[in-house]
């Protein structure tokens, strides 16, 4: 596996799935396999969860771990070709890159997107540079438009906590202050419509998702209707992906509160259990009543990132 970004990338679902509680039982067991070996991690954007869950991970597996954080200890990046470097971006990417991957043998990168540029942001300039020209296996530590270790990480606590085969599974809209990607919600829309789950996705028009992530879902403007009888209910805020008008891509179009899960939306659900990527804005998102109740499985979730990220390392050093 040379690039992870995608759920196509890690091939039969099931195997990643069995996979991944074949580490957790025994998360020191491949130690050979990152045995001087390097991981790289690059940050353009703030991180907890999968700071210390990729550095987690990639220990686990003997690696060591060099963690860039690019706009707190190195050189501002330039990351736009043809500009007249005469501002305050000493260096640019494309010099930067050949030179990361000069010190490493695996790269993450986590790049958030700018919300100003639709088609910019979709293209994935920046990790696709990364890929382009650093020579090293590159995987998402949550990209412009994707953020497959959260989504893969989600999909392993829903199989663990289910209680029918199939259970149903709603990704609903939540209000928030400020304008956040739709990088979280892509990935999830793209894993559930892959896994064997009733997937429904439930928001305020306008906020449609990108139909190639939201896919064959079903997509339901009634959130009372979208969440009678789920069994998971996974809340996240997103702007505007600009889907129906670009114009209006990254903007705020509501702050309805009548979204925000509540125990009388947890009452609609079949004793359904709440599931978030953390951080989480409580009054907004979510009540503090539903995020502490025992159906809660925002840190089994979290703890779960782990796993994720060392069976993505792991498969990448087997392909070394």
């Amino acid at each position: 596996m040379k690039t992870f970004f995608n759920v196509e990338d890690l091939g039969d679902l099931k195997a990643a799935l069995a996979e991944a509680q074949e580490v957790k039982a025994n998360r020191f067991g491949y130690q050979e396999l990152g045995k001087n070996k390097t991981l790289l991690m690059i940050f353009f954007n703030n991180s907890l969860r999968t700071r210390l869950s990729t550095q987690k991970a990639a220990m686990n597996l003997g690696m060591n771990v060099i963690v860039l954080d690019v706009n707190a200890g190195a050189w501002k990046l330039e990351t736009e070709r043809g500009v007249i470097m005469d501002g305050d971006k000493s260096e640019h990417l494309l010099e930067a890159i050949p030179v990361m991957g000069s010190f490493c043998d695996l790269i993450g990168v986590r790049s958030f997107a700018g919300l100003k540029d639709r088609d910019y942001d979709y293209a994935e300039t920046i990790v696709n540079q990364f890929v382009k020209y650093s020579g090293r296996p590159v995987f998402a530590m949550e990209t412009a438009t994707v953020h497959p270790l959260q989504a893969f990480a989600d999909l392993i606590t829903i199989e663990e906590h289910k209680k029918v085969a199939r259970p149903k599974v709603v990704l609903t809209w939540a209000p928030h202050c400020r304008a956040l990607p739709q990088a979280v919600p892509n990935s999830f829309a793209q894993w559930m419509n892959a896994a064997d789950v009733d997937f429904v996705v439930t928001h305020p028009e306008g906020y449609e998702l990108d139909p190639k992530f939201v896919g064959n879902a079903k997509v339901e403007y009634n959130q009372k209707k979208a969440l009678e009888g789920a069994d998971f209910v996974y809340a996240k805020n997103w702007s505007c992906p600009g889907v129906k008008d670009p114009a209006q891509y990254g903007e705020i179009l509501s702050k309805d509160m009548s979204w925000t899960i509540d125990e009388e939306h947890m009452s609609w659900t079949n004793d359904g259990c709440f599931m978030h990527c953390l951080p989480v804005r409580r009054g907004l998102i979510v009540t503090d009543d539903v995020i502490e109740s025992k159906n809660s499985l925002v840190i089994p979730e979290a703890a779960n990132r782990e796993i994720s990220a060392e069976v993505v390392i792991k498969r990448m050093l087997e392909s070394l």
